[in-house]
């Protein structure tokens, strides 16, 4: 399979080589693990698990659904991860402070984004957001997770974001092919 898009993370680039080589039934723990990654801690995207070959003798249409099902589940435990983490920070003011001071004030943009998103659609807004392809989502987990408590319904929309992420991908995907 030839990537349509490179998906290379700065210092990072064995582990996305890792996810475009995974096979076998091992490649699903490889797709599981970068999917955690990617939802706490790496600032990439996770659209490159769609690219893993994955030969395990399926249809591709069942073997899409078998990533997308995995990586959905790796990013919602690493958003629940990074959830308690953001319910840490909440009572650690002095790092909130800090990167309210730092000169992106990334705190700040993606607290504003996400409070509008959580205000108006709840955790649906957080789901749809985190829907859009090619968009590092890190931030906005965190700054929801400063602003919400759920731990379930948290995953259960992060879990539907990444399926929806993943599905609208390969919708694009489908139709610059098609174009092409």
């Amino acid at each position: 399979m030839v990537p349509l898009v490179a998906f290379d993370l700065p210092g990072l680039e064995w582990l996305t080589r890792l996810v475009e080589t995974a096979t076998g039934w091992g490649g699903l723990a490889v797709i599981f693990v970068y999917s955690f990654l990617i939802a706490f801690a790496l600032p990439g995207v996770s659209e490159v698990v769609l690219l893993a070959p994955l030969d395990l003798g399926l249809s591709t249409e069942l073997r899409l659904a078998l990533i997308i099902f995995v990586s959905a589940l790796g990013k919602a435990a690493g958003s629940v991860f990074a959830f308690h983490i953001g319910q840490e920070a909440k009572e650690a003011g002095p790092i909130i402070k800090l990167l309210r001071r730092s000169r992106f004030d990334v705190i700040g943009w993606s607290e504003r984004r996400t409070v509008e998103v959580a205000q108006r659609w709840g955790y649906a807004g957080l789901a749809l957001a985190l829907s859009i392809p090619f968009f590092p989502d890190t931030l906005s987990i965190y700054a929801f997770a400063v602003l919400e408590e759920d731990y379930v319904r948290f995953a259960a929309a992060t879990f539907a974001g990444s399926v929806g992420r993943l599905l609208v991908t390969l919708g694009l995907s489908a139709g610059v092919l098609a174009v092409l």
